[in-house]
């Protein structure tokens, strides 16, 4: 993997390093794959200055776009912390550690101070301070794609650039290393490689695989028209498609790319083009057009239509948990993935709803760890912790002094 190792002050830090190592002891790493979370190859996540804990150390990352405010709210202690104001930020992603802010003509980066590494059977949690780490090239349509080892920017006109992610844990991003040519879609690192969509003029777009300096070692037989969206789940990399997705997976150094088709003609409007997911599930959702959900069990390889009312946001926990949707009437409704049916509803949480991301508005998002939901209302001031696992009921309520348009949980 392409880490860059920091060897200093080895002796303050010996203490972690042996407790974490003992953690991990006892377990043949070597019968893990490349691509597998439990791998030798992907590191315990401790830096310098961070505190090992016993559970998920979640947090919030919140901005409002009107005014450039931003905000942390650590679901732990239910402590808000003030960050730095970002003017003209529309867009907030996350890696699960770092946020995004995503500008006209620049990104900027805020280390959440929150993590998660899972090595398959077993995960270490990790918590640090919160603070700026810089600033990433490219504005909007910018798309921002990481790993343990880098953080791949791919800039809207398909150009790439890798950055080693020991560098934003410092807080500097420096230079990238430029990647060749220009891709289809977002460069995503798996398996210490990084995987891309190429075009040849107007057909198709194919599946490349790059080593981490961009040259070509694989290229599994695939075709993807239109490609729109992706996500990393257990099972590979899954790149929307016109006809469904495609299904990049490694095992034992050979990459394959399976298709996962709808079953049927879906009109363009109603294709899946942004993925939700609760990080380490394999179900994923994604809107179906204005009144209903796409659920895609990338284990079974089977997509499921779920009719619901009109649609703002959608998300899921994964197999056996429900469906969620906001919907325009304000309310969060639980869905049973497999029979379609309605099987909770909260009363009105929302006043305000706007249907869709327009201009300066950002829709509410439904972010999902796992054993809680949380919802945005921008309008109220507040986030909504939902227990999905008892009827849809609110834990917790956190009142806030901006409006929470944008919303991106790290730390899980």
């Amino acid at each position: 993997m392409f880490v860059r190792r920091n060897v200093t002050s080895l002796a303050p830090a010996l203490l972690s390093v042996v407790l974490l190592t003992a953690g991990c002891a006892g377990r043949d790493d070597t019968e893990s794959g490349p691509g597998d979370p439990s791998s030798s190859a992907t590191p315990h996540g401790h830096v310098e200055g961070a505190t090992e804990a016993a559970e998920q150390q979640s947090r919030l990352l919140l901005g409002d776009p009107g005014t450039g405010e931003t905000r942390v709210l650590d679901l732990i202690t239910g402590k808000v912390h003030d960050t730095a104001r970002r003017a003209g930020v529309t867009r907030l992603t996350t890696d699960g550690r770092f946020g995004y802010f995503h500008g006209a003509d620049r990104t900027h980066v805020l280390d959440g101070g929150a993590w998660t590494v899972d090595h398959g059977d077993h995960v270490h949690y990790y918590r640090a301070k919160i603070q700026e780490a810089g600033e990433l090239p490219g504005g909007t349509g910018t798309r921002v794609r990481s790993d343990a080892g880098v953080t791949v920017v791919t800039a809207a006109d398909g150009r790439a650039g890798v950055h080693l992610r020991a560098d934003l844990e410092k807080g500097a991003p420096g230079t990238p290393d430029r990647l060749p040519g220009s891709y289809a879609g977002a460069v995503v690192p798996y398996a210490d490689h990084l995987i891309a969509l190429t075009r040849d003029g107007d057909g198709p777009a194919r599946v490349v695989v790059l080593d981490r300096s961009g040259e070509r070692v694989a290229a599994p037989e695939s075709e993807c028209e239109d490609p729109r969206g992706d996500a990393v789940t257990r099972r590979g990399i899954v790149l929307g498609c016109a006809d469904g997705a495609l299904l990049v997976h490694e095992d034992d150094g050979a990459f394959t790319a399976e298709r996962i088709p709808y079953g049927e003609d879906v009109p363009k409007a109603e294709r899946a083009t942004e993925f939700r997911h609760r990080p380490g599930s394999t179900t994923l959702t994604a809107r179906a057009g204005k009144d209903a959900v796409w659920v895609l069990d990338v284990t079974e390889r089977a997509w499921t239509r779920v009719e619901t009312g009109p649609v703002v946001a959608a998300n899921t926990a994964g197999e056996g948990s429900p469906l969620l949707v906001l919907e325009t009437d304000g309310a969060l409704h639980g869905y049973d993935m497999s029979t379609g049916k309605e099987t909770a509803v909260t009363g009105p949480l929302l006043k305000d709803v706007p249907e869709a991301a327009t201009g300066g508005t950002a829709a509410p998002v439904i972010e999902v760890d796992r054993s809680r939901a949380y919802l945005n209302d921008p309008s109220g001031r507040r986030v909504y912790e939902i227990d999905y696992n008892d009827d849809l009921r609110v834990a917790r309520t956190f009142d806030l002094d901006v409006r929470p348009s944008l919303m991106a949980e790290t730390g899980r």
